[in-house]
């Protein structure tokens, strides 16, 4: 019977059999396994945006996928001829402070080979290699080298250096077949991080273009600054809805306004040009009081456009009747932060008073307007949420320590005062801000 079954069966396996399908199945899980890892590592670098960052991760990746003790990314100059940057990781504190001092490669022997002759390099023993030009002096002592370009829409942007295995063994064509297929991804992250740059830098002015430079206020001053959100690194092509204007009116007053579009698009930045053009024409117009402006403002934005909700703060530093250089201030909010003020002694203090709904929510409700004198030297501060708003903490927090900034930094000019309170701002970054002050005579 055993006889019949083997018959049927077949013959059994020999243990040379047995041992070459252990072997491929072995070779092929380690094969699932670098390809993984290769998988792993590509997707690592692609979630980069930041260019630098992404230049140190391709070396680090490298090193970590073949194995290695040093790596760097050389990165050539314009005319393609030599390198202009020179990215180096694997050296302990010694060994930089052995090379202290010590010009980066300029892009010659070996590193030359590769720039000029853009394929795949493998050598197993570099003094020995006919190109070879040495190492300068404290430089580590390095056998074996793995280079691969790295091109960047057809043409080449540098090269990936990897040198000496971990385990001392020479580069082997997998290694060179694994840092290749890194390199092609490599090249799309790298593009990706330049287009992001130039639609962040792009979106930036876009952004500065559309904010006014303050005019001659005489015999006030103003400064403004404006910062761009944290999310807006996530999201290069956003550009913020905040904006503000100051400009002085034919009644000897001077009128400051500050506010915030909802949206981060070119709907919210159009409808802020729009805004503060509609408000400045009105100001000419209807000089107060602030609320009335507000609501006129509001029906004609009701009645010309689709503008999104908006909120507002309008603010007027007038002369008090009988001269003697004082002067009030008179102000209505529209869904916005209050004024802050700094009396000429340092003290500051935030006005409160009831804010009133935002611009496009319902024209038709009334909206209040508050008054408070102002000493001679004073400076009235207006600024977004975004400067103080924190999501992990109420908002009064963020207007407490903002009223303490602003308290420390009374006697700066206000250039320097409007900078250090975006420096220091409250918020956690998460919205642009701006800050926009005035100081009475």
């Amino acid at each position: 019977m055993d006889h019949e079954n083997q018959q049927i069966l077949g013959p059994s396996p020999q243990p040379e059999d047995l041992h070459r399908i252990s072997d491929q199945l072995r070779q092929l899980a380690e094969a699932q396994s670098r390809l993984r890892g290769l998988l792993d590592a590509v997707l690592d670098v692609s979630r980069e945006l930041d260019l630098p960052v992404v230049l140190r991760k391709i070396v680090t990746t490298a090193m970590e996928l073949v194995g290695v003790r040093y790596g760097a990314l050389g990165v050539l100059d314009e005319k393609g001829e030599g390198l202009a940057q020179f990215i180096t990781l694997g050296l302990d504190d010694e060994e930089y402070r052995a090379l202290e001092g010590v010009e980066l490669p300029h892009g010659r022997g070996l590193l030359g080979h590769l720039i000029h002759h853009p394929e795949p390099l493998r050598v197993d023993d570099i003094p020995g290699h006919p190109e070879s030009v040495g190492f300068p002096a404290g430089h580590p002592p390095m056998r074996t080298l793995l280079g691969v370009a790295i091109t960047v829409r057809g043409r080449v942007y540098g090269n990936l250096y990897l040198c000496d295995r971990r385990d001392g063994r020479p580069f082997d064509d997998h290694d060179e077949a694994v840092v290749v297929a890194l390199a092609g991804a490599a090249g799309v992250a790298i593009e990706n991080a330049r287009l992001f740059e130039r639609t962040r830098g792009t979106a930036e002015r876009f952004q500065r273009m559309l904010l006014p430079r303050l005019p001659d206020l005489a015999p006030f001053t103003g400064a403004a600054v404006y910062r761009t959100s944290t999310e807006q690194d996530l999201h290069p092509g956003q550009v913020g809805g905040d904006w503000y204007d100051a400009l002085l009116l034919p009644d000897g007053s001077c009128a400051m306004v500050i506010g915030d579009v909802v949206g981060h698009d070119l709907i919210a930045a159009a409808a802020m040009a729009q805004t503060r053009n509609m408000l400045r024409a009105l100001l000419y117009d209807r000089w107060t009081p602030p609320s009335r402006v507000l609501t006129q403002l509001d029906h004609t934005l009701h009645a010309i456009t689709e503008n999104p909700v908006t909120t507002a703060c309008l603010a007027r530093i007038e002369p008090e009747p009988g001269g003697a250089g004082t002067w009030s201030l008179h102000w209505s909010a529209a869904g916005h932060p209050p004024p802050l003020i700094l009396g000429p002694d340092g003290t500051a203090r935030l006005l409160h008073g009831e804010p009133g709904l935002p611009l496009g929510v319902d024209p038709r409700l009334p909206r209040p307007d508050h008054r408070c004198p102002l000493p001679p030297g004073s400076t009235v501060i207006l600024f977004t949420d975004g400067l103080v708003e924190h999501r992990d903490h109420p908002l009064d927090r963020g207007l407490d320590a903002l009223t303490g900034l602003a308290a420390a930094h009374a006697a700066a000019p206000l250039d320097d005062l409007c900078r250090a309170l975006a420096d220091g701002h409250p918020g956690d970054g998460h919205d642009d801000m701006a800050v926009l002050a005035v100081r009475t005579p």
